[in-house]
């Protein structure tokens, strides 16, 4: 069985010789990736051609958004009418443009479509798009896509703990760090008390098959079912006092009303985000983006050790079996000695997915912005626009000797980085030996109109699903007419 590849766009050697397709074999993302440039370099859009022609050979996609743009999958309209884009045309002119709606929607859905025919792609493969694809948004601690549970290892009972518990105890220590986090304790389950404490309250209930709600977690400490702790009485590992402190400051929190949208929700269970549901390839897109910067790394820390307990739980392959994209992780993968939460489980996932067929795409404008270890556990390179200095010798040093020997001197690359056009990169794919080349991404399936705010992405869903349900009722979308730019089928064209 052949191996599917994913059709980025076209490329070309630095010498500027004759451009070809751009077709990355998809086994070669299990080695991880990274996407680097400044503002307006096209990131957002590579990001979002990586997820579609991951969706497209069948590879489920955990995309973490910290911006608001990658919602944008949710405008993967099946045909080229305007009446499909006139919803969200206003974001896409600028605010001197008066003409009308009508108008702006047909000059963007007729761009839209000589965009995606000159790389091959019509109105048939925009229909086999949307219908093989399945795409959640989930959106912690608001209600505009599916609300998260973000406790859920805690204080909802997992089948893991039957066949896994391995995996539902390093779970149930990043909910517990989580709670102890919004705290102001101790988070460490090596150093903190009550994260032991807590830990083996919490895992005597669940592994006897009860809840571990933090209601039932505070009557634990308030009339304790344990005498012991290791090889100390209760009372000598933490006193009686320190426990009432406990109990308090987790009934403060259970008692907040911002809090309680955290404990509502889809439960936070990759095995299951990750299963096709229908036969429809899922794309599960966690937005962060209206969250604050401390909302953030302690959500998207409970995520992404949900994520690594998951990984390790796959039997070993070569093969892309899942793609885990993070878009914009300034600050959440930062080089030492920051810490975040979300640090050490992106740092384990860089070094260790690769084993389970999982890859990992991030991206960032500045590539002192990443922990070195990201950089060097990296097999595919997409850089962009680059302005500093420190930036470009950063990635420079990271591309290695064998491209500094094949094109001259260091500056030389160098100075290409600075001269870079939007929306064109350099590509390193340490599985290729054609060095670094120039990629040039295909136009997106997806309509990119810029970053989606809570009520566009609510608006969005409703129209996702009212589309889906005229569809079982046997309404299905309008088939491609023809026209000078349509295409009955995908083929390789130079850009």
């Amino acid at each position: 069985m052949a191996r599917p590849s994913f059709h980025l766009g076209g490329w070309r050697p630095l010498n500027g010789s004759k451009a070809s397709p751009c077709r990355l074999p998809a086994h070669h993302l299990v080695t991880h990736g990274v996407v680097l440039g400044m503002t307006g370099s096209g990131k957002t859009g590579l990001l979002m051609v990586l997820v579609e022609e991951a969706l497209r050979a069948a590879v489920p996609v955990l995309v973490i958004d910290v911006k608001g743009d990658l919602p944008n999958l949710l405008l993967s309209f099946p045909t080229f009418a305007p009446a499909e884009l006139l919803p969200w045309t206003a974001a896409a002119v600028p605010a001197t443009d008066d003409r009308p709606a009508e108008v702006v929607a047909a000059e963007l859905a007729d761009e839209r479509r000589r965009g995606l025919s000159a790389w091959s792609i019509g109105e048939a493969d925009l229909a086999a798009f949307s219908q093989s694809t399945d795409v959640r948004v989930v959106t912690p601690g608001a209600s505009a896509g599916e609300l998260l549970h973000v406790l859920s290892s805690l204080e909802r009972r997992s089948d893991r703990w039957k066949h896994d518990p391995e995996s539902a105890r390093s779970a149930l220590s990043a909910a517990v760090s989580l709670v102890l986090r919004l705290l102001g304790l101790d988070p460490d389950p090596a150093r903190s008390r009550e994260h032991v404490l807590l830990s083996v309250l919490a895992e005597r209930r669940l592994a006897a098959g009860g809840p571990a709600d933090l209601g039932s977690l505070l009557g634990d400490l308030a009339l304790p079912p344990i005498t012991r702790i290791g090889a100390l009485e209760l009372d000598a590992f933490l006193p009686k006092r320190a426990r009432r402190d406990l109990s308090a400051a987790l009934n403060t929190l259970l008692a907040s009303p911002t809090f309680s949208s955290w404990r509502e929700g889809a439960t936070l269970d990759m095995g299951a985000w990750m299963a096709p549901t229908a036969g429809r390839t899922p794309a599960v897109i966690v937005s962060v983006a209206h969250l604050d910067d401390e909302e953030r790394a302690l959500v998207l820390g409970v995520l992404l050790e949900e994520v690594l307990s998951w990984v390790r739980s796959l039997p070993g392959s070569q093969r892309l079996r899942a793609l885990v994209v993070f878009d914009e992780v300034y600050g959440f993968l930062p080089p030492h000695p920051a810490n975040p939460p979300t640090k050490r489980p992106l740092v384990a996932l860089m070094k260790q997915a690769r084993a389970f067929g999982v890859g990992v795409v991030v991206a960032t404008q500045n590539p002192m912005d990443l922990d070195y270890r990201a950089l060097s556990n990296a097999g595919l390179w997409c850089l962009g626009r680059l302005q500093t200095d420190a930036d470009r010798a950063r990635v420079l040093d990271g591309l290695g000797a064998t491209s500094h020997e094949e094109y001259g001197a260091s500056d030389q690359l160098g100075q290409t980085l600075r001269r870079l056009a939007p929306r064109c990169f350099l590509m390193r794919d340490a599985h290729a030996d054609r060095g670094t080349v120039l990629l040039q991404p295909r136009w997106t399936m997806s309509f990119m109109r810029g970053p989606m705010t809570r009520s566009e992405i609510r608006l969005a869903l409703e129209h996702r699903s009212k589309a889906a349900r005229q569809s079982v009722n046997g309404r299905p979308a309008k088939k491609d007419q023809g026209g000078p730019h349509a295409k009955s089928e995908v083929r390789d064209e130079e850009p």
